[in-house]
């Protein structure tokens, strides 16, 4: 009897165990993936994200706006302050420069005076205070509580029109103001205007210049109920009339606040006019909880797209707020007929595509944009065909593209890289022979010290500041041509820009190991010269960093890099030393991009992101699992300062999705994902035609990150690189993982070595 009973309670602890894990597998492919994301991840620190509500890749991203114009408010937010002066419907997320907040909407239960020029945020009159603990942000949705004016604000979108849902204290005055004069940081209005259309209706424009010299953004906004009353500003003056015109204008408009306490609004936008923006607005069934139910339908779908298994929530939320931040830019800019603007106001329309702008591309050429060759690539193609839209206006391609101006921040031309990279990819969504035409001209054209790259073979220090930053990127677009024109038999291009790929061997010195500013004739370096320095973005060789951060840029031959090191071990013994030498960054105007730093590499800056990885190439890639490991636990957290470094339009976060799955593009432009240390249980990424893609770590811990081996779809797996062709075929991925490295793994023979060769 007591044997009996025994097996009876194993048995029922076996079926108990086995219901859970039926349980737990069915939970983990049904469960509404964006509860785990946190959009106020970013909004501290430096990552100058917003918490306001977006659709993925949407054109609007309605958000609440400070009203201090300073670094770390680029995206018109920071979690630190706690006034409000509004909610804009044009946000940035994660740049280092600020512009946009376009369109403020602000609702108050009082009349305010407009005809004052206000100096500061002090001066405004209908700012409010706000807790962090009235506040609430998920996909899609942001929701707070104005203290001052009694108001819960609510946001959501749809791709192409916001929705507000103001509640009022019942007695309350119902009001909202409308200011098209505000302007964040480098942005300035140069003309706006503003007109009630109706009963239900306001319409308007604004012109301004700033980070985006020629920014026209037009709108429509339509009230639930009538505007009873209203008055109109235009730079003081204020009017009783129905329109107004001016640099600054603004309006408040009341309403009739005796039946409910509920006011709702819908808004729409249009780089082209106004009645573009009315095309751009939702149909009249549509209203705030269908909208909303929708734009997490959305979210959950794009969230969706890699499912990761990890008893750890903390790492679920890391993970799947990296993936939302990753989907927020570039954003939608064709209206919904097509139509844009350009920055010479050429008006073009988008047949068969939707036209993207916020393309940030010296950031996410690197993750961000192979990211999405994974997880969205029917956008891809649409992208590429943006940047060949913009192309048309000047024959260059774009460098960073704001609301369809070239603001030509940053260095190189890395809308290259993603073209190429899409192209090796399979995606022909785009024309070739155009985008081949676009990459050739523009790498041979003079601007941006192109002349003296063409001329010297790489760019003298004398000449250009950021000389050595500039010439490697060049040299990396170069070999991003190459690969484009032996895809299309272009022979004699193939070997011409090939050849040019290798102006970083002119740079590299040997006795320091450090790439280094060197002079016209070919011979003298920069001097005196010191590998910690930093000046920011004047009379530097460096852009954003130091000699330390920017001397290991060439992804494009980094067996070759290797090699002119002086082989393996000299190579890595720099490269640990990069990650253990003390983190002092020495000069008088420090970048203050330089953060995250582990050592001299700065994770919070984008030139440091394939560094982790080169170890792999050199033959140790139990050194890339290491570091990447360290990363991924040090650089990322589920705090408002979970970030350590600007966003950067998804780039910092595309850098944590592919990691934290154990992949990383480190040429971006290759096809290739290098391997590193998977840090879920089981990482499954879905493809077309129904298939997954499956990345098992067996064992993996926050101890266990080294990988003991590997099997792809059951045969015996040892290479560090990874195809995006075998991914796309569908399979699995198994690695057992352990506390100790094992350095038989990914190693490469001489035999191997020297056939690569």
């Amino acid at each position: 009897m007591i044997m009996k009973n025994k097996y009876l309670i194993i048995l029922s602890a076996i079926l108990i165990v086995s219901c859970a894990k039926k349980t737990e597998t069915r939970t983990s492919k049904n469960e509404n993936v964006s509860s785990y994301v946190d959009p106020f991840i970013g909004t501290g620190g430096h990552g100058h994200t917003y918490p306001g509500a977006t659709v993925p890749f949407g054109m609007l991203q309605v958000s609440p706006v400070n009203g201090i114009s300073e670094w770390d408010w680029c995206s018109g937010y920071h979690y630190s302050d706690d006034v409000a002066i509004g909610f804009s419907h044009l946000s940035l997320s994660g740049t280092g420069i600020g512009d946009l907040a376009d369109i403020l909407f602000m609702p108050v239960n009082k009349a305010v005076d407009l005809s004052t020029n206000p100096i500061s945020r002090d001066s405004i009159p209908y700012k409010s205070s706000y807790s962090h603990k009235n506040e609430k942000a998920t996909p899609g949705y942001y929701q707070v509580f104005l203290e001052n004016h009694n108001v819960n604000v609510e946001l959501t979108t749809s791709k192409r029109t916001a929705y507000h849902k103001y509640t009022f204290k019942e007695g309350d005055t119902q009001s909202v103001v409308i200011n098209l004069g505000f302007a964040i940081n480098w942005d300035k209005s140069i003309e706006t205007f503003l007109k009630v259309e109706d009963e239900h209706t306001i319409s308007g424009y604004r012109y301004s210049t700033g980070w985006a010299k020629n920014q026209k953004v037009f709108f429509v906004a339509k009230f639930s109920k009538p505007i009873v009353n209203y008055k109109l500003s235009a730079d003081g003056n204020t009017t009783d009339k129905d329109l107004v015109k001016g640099i600054k204008t603004s309006t408040q408009l009341f309403f009739d606040g005796a039946k409910n306490k509920e006011l709702l609004a819908k808004v729409a936008l249009s780089s082209v006019s106004v009645e573009n923006a009315k095309d751009n607005l939702d149909a009249k069934e549509e209203t705030f909880e269908t909208t909303k139910s929708e734009a997490e339908t959305l979210w959950n779908s794009a969230l969706s797209q890699i499912v990761v298994e990890t008893p750890t929530d903390s790492l679920k939320t890391i993970f799947y707020t990296a993936l939302y931040h990753a989907q927020l830019a570039p954003v939608t800019f064709s209206d919904k007929n097509g139509q844009f603007r350009l920055e010479n106001d050429s008006i073009v329309t988008a047949k068969n595509y939707t036209a993207y702008s916020t393309l940030s591309l010296w950031d996410t050429f690197r993750a961000e944009h192979p990211l999405l060759t994974l997880i969205a690539p029917d956008r891809v193609s649409d992208m590429v065909n943006s940047m060949l839209a913009f192309y048309d206006t000047k024959k260059i391609l774009p460098v960073w593209t704001l609301y369809g101006n070239e603001t030509n921040t940053m260095t190189g031309y890395h809308s290259i890289p993603v073209i190429v990279d899409a192209y090796q990819k399979g995606i022909r969504g785009f024309d070739a022979e155009k985008a081949y035409e676009a990459m050739k001209n523009t790498m041979m054209q003079d601007d941006r010290g192109l002349i003296y790259y063409k001329k010297y073979g790489f760019i003298p220090y004398s000449l250009l500041d950021e000389s050595v930053t500039i010439t490697l990127e060049y040299a990396y677009d170069d070999w991003c041509v190459a690969q484009m024109a032996r895809a299309l038999g272009k022979e004699a291009d193939y070997q011409y820009f090939l050849n040019r790929s290798k102006a970083y061997q002119q740079l590299f010195d040997k006795k320091s190991g450090f790439m280094r500013g060197k002079s016209v004739d070919g011979k003298s370096w920069n001097a005196p010269f010191d590998p910690k320095h930093s000046n920011h973005r004047e009379q530097t060789d460096y852009t954003e960093g130091n000699a330390w951060q920017h001397s290991w840029f060439v992804p494009q031959a980094v067996d070759d890099l290797i090699a002119i090191h002086g082989g393996n071990e000299i190579f890595t013994s720099r490269l640990e030393k990069l990650f253990t030498e003390s983190s002092e960054i020495t000069g008088d105007n420090v970048s203050a991009d330089i953060t995250g730093l582990i050592g001299q590499y700065a994770h919070g800056n984008e030139p440091s992101h394939h560094i982790a990885y080169m170890f792999n190439h050199a033959n140790q890639p139990w050194r890339t699992q290491y570091w990447a490991r360290h990363i991924m636990d040090t650089q990322y957290n589920t705090t408002p300062n979970g970030l350590s470094g600007n966003e950067d339009c998804g780039q910092m976060s595309a850098w944590y999705v592919l990691s934290s799955i154990g992949l990383y593009p480190m040429n971006p432009a290759s096809g290739e994902y290098e391997i590193g240390s998977p840090i879920f249980e089981k990482s499954t990424i879905k493809l077309p035609e129904n298939k997954t893609f499956m990345i098992e770590a067996e064992y993996v811990s926050h101890t266990n990150f080294y990988i003991q081996s590997a099997t792809l779809n059951g045969k015996p797996f040892t290479k560090t690189t990874l195809s995006h062709q075998d991914i796309l075929k569908g399979g699995t991925l198994h690695f057992v993982m352990g506390n100790k490295p094992n350095k038989n793994w990914g190693i490469k023979n001489k035999a191997q070595q020297l056939t690569k060769k």
